[in-house]
């Protein structure tokens, strides 16, 4: 008996502005491998967890202008991050469609809940004691959320409960939503459509 391929979801997207050059690959079935360079050697570390997390395999190469600051790097990954997840999941017919993600990273835990319902919100509960994590400004992960959320449509909320240093807050918020997006891009054979009594998201 012959085993039927399944065929896996990727998508490659790239953008160029007078700010930055961005290349992404991602494979939705992968296995967690990560290459990726940003020139924000911080934020390299959390799509490595994300990537890790989620079991998704993400190729990033990333230049842009962060001797002005990191600013408009991370906003547009996170543009076509979103971009990527959107046009890999395509129509998004037989997917699980919500998510969830609670990670412990030390003192710190962080929840994360996704619906991909074509519906772009995100809320941001997230209390940073310290504006910096090392060298990185903290306040740009709103940024690159925000951004991720207006490009893949999806409904986001990150509850972080409570947690003291910053690395450990952001650490925990990217490895949970590796773990929501997972979950929530997994096919479900019980799902002919998608996962909406109106029939269409």
């Amino acid at each position: 008996m012959t085993q039927k391929k399944v065929t896996k979801r990727s998508a490659k997207v790239t953008r160029a502005t007078k700010e930055t050059n961005i290349k992404l690959e991602l494979t939705i079935e992968g296995k967690g491998k990560s290459a990726v360079a940003t020139g924000i050697p911080f934020m390299d570390h959390m799509f490595d967890l994300m990537a890790a997390h989620g079991f998704f395999d993400l190729a990033l190469d990333a230049k842009g202008d962060v001797d002005v600051d990191d600013h408009h790097t991370i906003e547009d990954i996170g543009i076509v991050l979103g971009e990527a997840f959107n046009k890999a999941l395509g129509d998004r017919k037989g997917i699980k469609r919500y998510g969830r993600g609670v990670v412990p990273m030390d003192e710190a835990i962080a929840s994360v809940a996704i619906d991909f319902s074509n519906r772009p919100f995100l809320v941001y509960h997230v209390n940073l004691k310290h504006e910096t994590a090392g060298r990185f400004d903290s306040q740009l992960i709103q940024e690159f959320f925000r951004a991720f959320v207006n490009r893949s449509g999806v409904t986001l909320h990150i509850n972080v409960m409570y947690g003291e240093n910053t690395h450990h807050i952001i650490e925990a918020v990217f490895k949970a939503l590796g773990q929501a997006l997972d979950e929530a891009t997994t096919l479900d054979k019980r799902i002919t459509k998608v996962r909406s009594t109106k029939g269409i998201l």
